[in-house]
Formats: C-alpha cells, structure tokens, sequence
C-alpha cells in the first residue's frame, strides 16, 4: 500500500490535492504549532489540531472524534470524501500518522503522508506560504470503522501482538512518564518497539529494512496487531509503518498509556517482560 509520497510529487500535484498540516508536539517542547503554522506551510494546508478535533467529553488526550466532529471539522476544510489528502507535520513524521489514521478510520481512502514532512519539503526549496489559508466548506461524509479502535478492556482480552511506540525506558519502568500521576512500566506481553527505529531523517525506513525491524522482535505480519504508546499519536507511526508492508488489518489502542498508566486496577509490567 502507497502510504506517502515524496515533496517533488506534491509539488507536481499541488492543484489536484487536499493538504494538511497536522503538527503536534509533546507539551514538554512547549511549541505552538499552529503559530508555526501561520508563519510558514505548504501552500493551500489547512491545519488539523488534533486535540481541538477529538472527543471532548473524556479527559484523555485527542481521543477519536465522532463522525459528526470529524465530517464538519474536515468539510469546513475544503476536503470531500473524493479527495486526495496528502498529510505532513513539522517534525519529519510524528503527529501526521494519527492524523492519516484518523482518516482512514472514518473511511477515506486516498490519503498518504509526505515523507519527510514539512523539513523535506523545505530542504527541496519548494514554496512556503505564511497567515491562514481559506477554503470552501464542503459535505463532508463519515464512515467510522469501529474495528480498527480497540479500549483498555478489548486489550485485556486479546490474543493479538502489542506493540509499543514508547521509548524503550519508558516501556522498561526506568524513566518518569511526561504526564502526571501515570505508573511506570507497560501491557504485559507487549513487545517494544520504538517509534524512532522505524524512521530515517524523517522518513519511514525502507521496506526490506522495516521488515528486518519486525522479524528481529519476532513480530508475525500476517497476525493480529494492536498498537500502543503514550497517547495514541506515536502509535499510528507504527500502524503507518505496518501498512507500507501490506500488513492493514491492525488495531490502535486509543487511550493508550495515557489510560492504561493511570488506571489501577489494569496490570502494569516492568523490565524487559
């Protein structure tokens, strides 16, 4: 499956495509990203704040919106259901997966993320455009997959491989999580995997690379998947990784440890597992 694409073919297809700027950043970097928006993007980006279009009935961080949320927020975008939507971030390739995620969840299928993002779109010397950019809203119209989200109690119930974007410290118990009052530690029988390692200068890896990655944790593509991290936005780097290889049909646990951490009554397990 063609899950990104390059800057020279987005520039080639500017006029034919929906794009979006969907940067995140931990809060600890205490960086605004829709002020770095305003001052510098792709031409025609719309921005996606991924914790303004999310469910805001919980406490937990950028939950999955509604259909509802989701289809306006997208419509008033300028971006119909026939849409070509090619996503990127300010990091390389971070916050960008959730978001290509969360599109494919509510149904949409022609929507890839720019390899390398916004850094390699601007090392290439292609345009930049500054202040908001205005769009036409459209009917925008939902189809949420309800399988490919998975809580804290289906995990507990699960038979399929966890995998956790974490940095490995924090997966092991032996670093503080960035969020207040969360335990240490992680899922038992989860398998760590890093987010990082499947990424070069913001890029996913190559293919016979990134199967090298799973096959060394003893991860079987061809069963079932559920990705975790710390809120749910790493996590989709993962899933964006095992899509380039075929391997689709994965789960996301959207809580993540942000839920997982926090809630006594779940197992926590530490070291290596």
């Amino acid at each position: 499956m063609q899950v990104t694409c390059t800057p020279a073919f987005l520039f080639e297809k500017l006029e034919d495509v929906k794009v979006i700027d969907a940067s995140w950043y931990l809060p600890s970097e205490k960086r605004d990203p829709y002020a770095k928006y305003l001052k510098a993007h792709i031409p025609t980006a719309q921005f996606f704040d991924i914790d303004a279009i999310a469910d805001q009935t919980t406490d937990l961080p950028h939950m999955v919106p509604s259909e509802e949320l989701f289809a306006s927020a997208v419509g008033s975008m300028g971006i119909s259901n026939s849409d070509h939507v090619v996503i990127y971030d300010g990091s390389g390739l971070f916050s960008a997966a959730r978001v290509w995620w969360l599109f494919r969840i509510m149904g949409h299928k022609d929507v890839c993320v720019l390899d390398g993002g916004f850094p390699a779109w601007c090392a290439d010397g292609f345009p930049v455009n500054s202040g908001p950019e205005l769009a036409k809203t459209v009917t925008y119209e939902s189809q949420f997959n309800p399988k490919r989200v998975v809580d804290a109690a289906a995990v507990l119930d699960s038979n399929a491989q966890i995998l956790d974007a974490r940095p490995l410290a924090r997966f092991r118990g032996e670093a503080e999580e960035p969020r207040d009052g969360l335990r240490k530690g992680h899922i038992p029988g989860s398998t760590s995997l890093f987010f990082g390692d499947l990424l070069e200068s913001g890029k996913l890896k190559p293919e016979s690379v990134l199967k090298d990655v799973f096959t060394t944790r003893q991860i079987d593509l061809d069963k079932p998947i559920i990705t975790t991290c710390g809120s749910g936005v790493t996590a989709a780097v993962i899933t964006l990784a095992l899509a380039s290889l075929g391997a689709d049909d994965t789960q996301l646990y959207d809580g993540s440890w942000a839920e997982w951490g926090a809630q006594d009554d779940l197992p926590v397990a530490i070291g290596n597992d």
